[in-house]
């Protein structure tokens, strides 16, 4: 028998302060783990939030920037209001109503695309 488990995406950072202040700060992620070969390797590490990980490396060939992640969220209101709240300089995103639920995208500094998408409840 064969059952999957929830993927981890692996995003591409260039930058270990601006990457923990984005998704830690701003987004409000916990940095679970940091591995490095030796003092002076590039940052891999995992946040999370709630049931959602994202593996963040710096390592040159990992991942590619600019990649689009669709990430189910329930409360994307909430979520908004956190991120406006929080003041941060990084964005205040809006709210998009698509075919299939509502979407907030956000840019990280690395040019990856966040997509937190509120699936629509079916009618009927």
């Amino acid at each position: 028998m064969v059952s999957f488990e929830a993927a981890i995406p692996m995003l591409r950072v260039f930058d270990e302060t601006l990457a923990r202040e984005f998704y830690v700060d701003h987004l409000g992620f916990s940095l679970d783990w940091e591995s490095r070969f030796d003092t002076t390797s590039p940052m891999y590490c995992q946040v999370s939030r709630g049931a959602l990980r994202i593996h963040l490396t710096a390592h040159h060939g990992d991942g590619t920037p600019g990649t689009h992640l669709f990430l189910p969220v329930e409360g994307l209101d909430d979520l908004q209001a956190e991120l406006h709240a929080r003041g941060t300089t990084f964005s205040r995103p809006g709210i998009e109503t698509v075919p299939w639920g509502r979407v907030m995208s956000v840019i990280d500094p690395f040019a990856n695309h966040l997509n937190f998408t509120e699936w629509r409840v079916a009618e009927g």
